[in-house]
């Protein structure tokens, strides 16, 4: 199936939640190519797309105003091949046939029964010769326009955050900027072309058709602006809150979080949405707690570099995991704010032993963990509190005042 043919009626897919459409996506990208697959070189495919968009716009457009920003945006896009290009080259091995988006015409999003995104973007009014193989972050980047388009914001948050979080692909953050203003171009190729193909010239239509069009311009011109992102390190013991209260921070503010919970599953190759029970191996050695912070800094610096907030969520019980998370935004000239979630004991009890119960876990070994932590956590230094703020996570308004926190932090520095 490409990117111009309907589904059937019979083939037609029932509706996704965005969580089960960031599984398919995930699932899909993840599958191996055959060994006989002959790979093209990632830029000069990427290149072509983004050359045969920008052409197809350019010659449908006549107002000089619009040909100017649209002409600024190909200056950007220049710009950012150049600078890119060694990433880019070096994801060769990620390429996939077609993209998911096309090989399922008719995709609808919902979102709590409410329908966000009828259809694909790949369905285009005229033919199209879209590269046989892609990067995969294109279905990422256009799922994120679609949602974008229609003011979904707080939805391509979590398309990102999630995304990123099943596939492990953190290195596509430093193009993903670059891969949705392609997707935007496509969207005001689109738009052009369904005047076009109309082949009426009403006032009306040629107002709907230009406002469709600016509106992918003015997204794309967004994508394509330099960003300050902040670094926000949650600390906290077992309980203490800092899980619920920072995947808050990824629909609010933005934010991609990190989990140490995660990634530590993910070195030791077991898949984080099945969770740590019954695991066959210890993965709380020292070494694994070393590699897992590590990790958390590697994928912090990726995200940070590509412009992204980042939310880090550990229990960093000792200084020199924060002093890690910490000097990836400190060296790049980055705000940064710790935060330090807090709880009274009895409240930390109740909540572990409530958590253990659900989770058919022993209470009595979930309070011990609890109280080594506690032992174990080394107090901030006095360079940390120029970073730190405490947080009374059983405060009725603690979401709240953790979004304004990071905010005045990051309007400060």
């Amino acid at each position: 199936m490409t990117g111009n043919d309907a589904a059937s009626p019979d083939t037609a897919l029932e509706p996704f939640t965005l969580e089960e459409l960031l599984d398919a996506l995930a699932e899909f990208h993840a599958e191996p190519l055959p060994p006989e697959s002959d790979l093209p070189e990632p830029l000069t495919v990427l290149k072509h797309r983004s050359e045969a968009e920008f052409s197809a716009c350019r010659s449908l457009l006549t107002g000089d105003e619009d040909v100017d920003r649209l002409d600024a945006l190909k200056v950007w896009l220049d710009q950012e091949f150049d600078r890119l290009a060694p990433i880019i080259e070096v994801r060769k091995d990620r390429l996939r046939p077609s993209r998911w988006y096309m090989e399922y015409s008719d995709v609808r999003l919902c979102d709590n029964g409410r329908l966000v995104v009828a259809q694909s973007a790949a369905q285009d009014p005229k033919p199209f010769d879209y590269p046989e193989m892609a990067d995969p972050g294109h279905d990422l980047a256009s799922l994120r326009v679609e949602l974008e388009l229609r003011g979904e914001m707080t939805l391509s948050h979590q398309a990102l955050d999630g995304y990123l979080r099943r596939s492990g692909d953190y290195e596509l953050a430093r193009i993903l900027s670059l891969l949705q203003v392609i997707e935007s171009m496509a969207g005001m190729r689109r738009a052009l072309q369904r005047r076009q193909v109309s082949g009426q010239e009403r006032p009306s239509l040629m107002a709907e058709t230009m406002n469709s069009f600016r509106r992918y311009l003015t997204l794309a011109e967004r994508h394509a602006e330099f960003r300050f992102p902040p670094l926000v390190i949650g600390v906290g013991v077992s309980g203490s809150g800092k899980s619920r209260f920072t995947r808050t921070l990824v629909g609010r503010q933005g934010a991609v979080r990190l989990s140490s919970d995660v990634q530590r599953l993910v070195l030791h190759g077991f898949n984080p949405q099945q969770g740590s029970d019954d695991l066959p191996v210890d993965i709380y050695t020292r070494e694994a707690t070393d590699k897992t912070y590590q990790r958390l800094a590697a994928c912090a610096g990726i995200l940070l570099d590509a412009g992204y907030m980042v939310c880090v969520d550990g229990t960093f019980l000792e200084r020199k995991q924060r002093e890690l998370l910490r000097w990836q935004a400190e060296a790049r000239g980055l705000p940064v704010l710790l935060v330090s979630f807090e709880a009274d004991d009895e409240t930390l009890r109740r909540r572990i032993s409530k958590r253990a119960v659900r989770n058919e876990r022993d209470e009595s070994l979930s309070l011990a963990v609890l109280a080594a932590q506690q032992d174990a956590f080394e107090d901030f230094t006095d360079e940390e509190r120029l970073h730190l703020v405490r947080l009374d996570s059983t405060a009725d308004n603690a979401a709240e005042t953790l979004a304004s926190l990071i905010e005045e932090h990051i309007r400060v520095l």
